[in-house]
């Protein structure tokens, strides 16, 4: 989310959130039966984008929670490549507070959700090759460990300076997970940001969240992820 270098987007967003079987003789099929249903093994399996989509909630799942796509310009980068950080060691968290999936995920998609009192929260879906999911885990929990003292994501959109990163305690939920609280300053206020991350399985759901009423008015914001909203979207998953 182009969140330091160029709110304007996020201001727009903002503003328009808030406004608004047998067989027959000779062992032959008779015609009235219907033919037996191809074996498993021969029925087309769903490729990670179909799957990934799959395990989107709806919004009737979501108990009433807004389920859209974000806006085109609404992201800091559009892909990793796009986004790079001042330590290497801090890209994965990077991706996981710019809506972008972490590791080498074999398809991903985001949603972006509005709730409450300001509090914008991003889903990002991904699912994964054996054995990338967990690999995707480790990095991302290494660099919440490494990246304590800040650093700072930069794309050709601008440059988002996180001052601290604290790893939190995560709800329960999946076959691991992380919560972290990152800060920045905006006018002179501190924004916090945060993120809850779970692994099921080969499939990794990351919720991002951003105080907007806060942060358009330049106070102080403090992200709250919406514990509903968690619940829904990870019942799909495990």
């Amino acid at each position: 989310m182009k969140r330091t270098a160029l709110p304007l987007s996020l201001l727009c967003l903002a503003a328009a959130l808030t406004a608004c079987s047998g067989d027959g003789e000779d062992g032959k099929e008779t015609a009235d039966k219907p033919k037996a249903s191809a074996p498993a093994s021969q029925t087309k399996q769903a490729g990670p984008a179909e799957r990934v989509a799959q395990l989107l909630v709806t919004k009737a799942e979501a108990g009433g929670f807004s389920i859209s796509e974000p806006a085109a310009n609404d992201a800091l980068a559009k892909s990793q490549s796009e986004l790079t950080s001042n330590k290497t060691d801090c890209a994965p968290l990077a991706y996981a507070l710019n809506e972008l999936p972490i590791g080498t995920p074999e398809a991903s998609l985001v949603r972006v959700t509005n709730s409450d009192k300001g509090m914008l929260t991003y889903i990002t879906l991904a699912t994964y090759a054996t054995g990338k999911a967990e690999a995707a885990m480790k990095g991302l929990t290494a660099a919440a460990d490494a990246c304590g003292g800040g650093f700072t994501a930069k794309s050709s959109a601008g440059t988002t300076a996180y001052d601290s990163v604290t790893v939190e305690t995560a709800p329960a939920g999946g076959d691991e997970s992380l919560a972290t609280a990152a800060t920045f300053t905006y006018r002179g206020a501190t924004q916090t940001l945060r993120t809850q991350t779970f692994r099921f399985g080969d499939t990794i759901a990351n919720y991002f969240t951003l105080n907007t009423t806060a942060f358009v008015q330049g106070g102080l914001g403090n992200g709250v992820i919406p514990t509903a909203l968690v619940k829904a979207q990870n019942a799909k998953l495990g």
